[in-house]
Formats: C-alpha cells, structure tokens, sequence
C-alpha cells in the first residue's frame, strides 16, 4: 500500500504487472466519504490515469459496504465547499480517467456509493449487494450523474422508481437490468474483478484506451453521431498507422490462425 491504513482512507496499490488496487478505506462509518476522502479518491485516479505502468483498475470497499455515501456529519462542508471544483471531485476524475475502471461492490452503494459505482466501466458485485438512492429521502439533490446514468443503463421508468421511493436495487436485479456484468459469491469478488483485469491486459493496450473513449463518449451522443465518431476515430487511427504496424498485425494474425483448436470442448 502507499501508505499505512492507519493513515489512509483511500489506499492505493499498485501491482507489477499493471492493476491497480484502490480501496475506500473507513468500515467503521461503512465507508461515508468525507470531503478530504473525496479529494483523495480524486487525487488517486488522477495519479493511476497518468502512471503508464498502470492497465486497469479495480474499486472496492472494506468492510460490510462498498460506499454508503457522504457523510451527512459534514453534508455542508461537502455540498458547499471547494469540492465542486473538478479537479478535486472523485466521479469527473474517474470520467477522465483513461484506464478501464472496475468496481467491486460488495455490501451497501447508496447515494454517492451509488454514483461511484455507475461511474465505474464494468461493475462486479457480490451477492447480498444493494444499490440505492436515497437522494429524495434525505432532500439531498444528484450531481454526480445518477439522475441521468441509471435511467440510461436501466431504463427510464425502473430508474424513476429506484430513485423516487428510494427502492434497493439487488445485485441480481442489476445484472439482470444490465447495470451489473457479473454477481458473484462474496469471497470471489476480488478475484473475478482480477480475472477481468487480466484478460483486458492480454489486449492491445493503446486500443483499450481507444475502445473505452469511443464508447464513453459516444454514448453521450445521439446513435448517428456516435456512429460518426466511431468513423471519424477509425480513420484518424488507421491513417496514422505506419507499414511495420501493418505488417506486425498481419504476423500476429496469421500466428493465431497456425494454431490448432484444441479437441478439448
């Protein structure tokens, strides 16, 4: 870890062979995030955005939740303070981030839990995991993007309900909307996010980036600009391919075509 978890509520570890572990760190308070937390986890994906050693990373919680939210001890400090600049806000720094983020939730996302982890790429979840909102509750207003994601992910009307009557919504019922890629035992949470991880390394790493861009930000557009996108990136791309680049993407492809399949089904 960078530093001891008796000092740090964030933790950061990176691994040698390109994932980076990041933990919200207080189970006591089932991980509620204090504005020099947030500021923390944004700083932390800053710094893995920019570590080229660093492929994927992975988001977790200690303890029984994943994030239960803000602290509403300090709900002031945090809605009213200097937090709203986005070089300090924990969801636009993940936005920004380049790498392929995974969360692993296990236990409680509520709120700003929630929101974190709709910010996240793909999402592994363990069984007995909720997601809810509790926005209309508590009168607190959405500005980490839940308002607008979730009814984009799982459809306007279920959306209206999770976030209106604050209904939970289980990790099964996720997957089965598609918000969630995989559930999973609670003890394997950590090692199928890993699994992901490793099979997004064995990939070229510069069109992982790519992929993951072009998704996210044609998602933000209409499907005839986003297709346009798409295009317009593919070109930009292959005209800046040199012959050796050709030629190594011949090689390789014809290395795999030599290959037997294996009689093994």
């Amino acid at each position: 870890m960078d530093q001891s978890s008796l000092e740090k509520l964030i933790l950061v570890n990176r691994e040698l062979g390109g994932i980076a572990f990041v933990m919200i760190n207080r189970p006591k308070s089932l991980n509620s995030l204090t504005r020099s937390m947030m500021v923390d986890l944004a700083q932390a994906f800053k710094s893995l955005d920019r570590d080229d050693s660093i492929r994927v990373i992975i988001l977790s919680g200690s303890g029984r939740a994943f994030c239960s939210g803000v602290d509403l001890t300090v709900a002031e400090e945090v809605f009213k303070g200097d937090v709203k600049d986005l070089e300090t806000d924990p969801v636009a720094q993940m936005e920004r981030c380049r790498k392929p983020i995974i969360g692993a939730i296990g236990g409680f996302a509520v709120t700003a839990g929630f929101e974190i982890a709709l910010t996240c790429d793909i999402v592994v979840a363990a069984k007995g995991a909720k997601f809810i909102d509790t926005h209309a509750r508590f009168g607190i207003f959405p500005s980490w993007g839940l308002s607008q994601k979730l009814s984009r992910i799982i459809g306007a009307n279920k959306a209206r309900e999770v976030s209106m009557a604050a209904t939970p919504l289980t990790a099964e019922v996720a997957e089965m909307l598609g918000f969630v890629n995989h559930v999973v035992e609670e003890g394997e949470l950590l090692k199928k996010a890993r699994e992901i991880a490793e099979a997004i390394i064995k990939n070229n790493q510069d069109m992982v980036l790519r992929y993951k861009s072009v998704i996210n930000d044609g998602l933000k557009l209409d499907l005839s600009r986003a297709l346009a996108l798409e295009k317009e990136r593919a070109h930009e791309y292959y005209n800046g391919m040199t012959k050796e680049q050709f030629k190594n993407m011949q090689e390789f492809i014809a290395g795999r075509s030599s290959k037997k399949p294996s009689s093994k089904m």
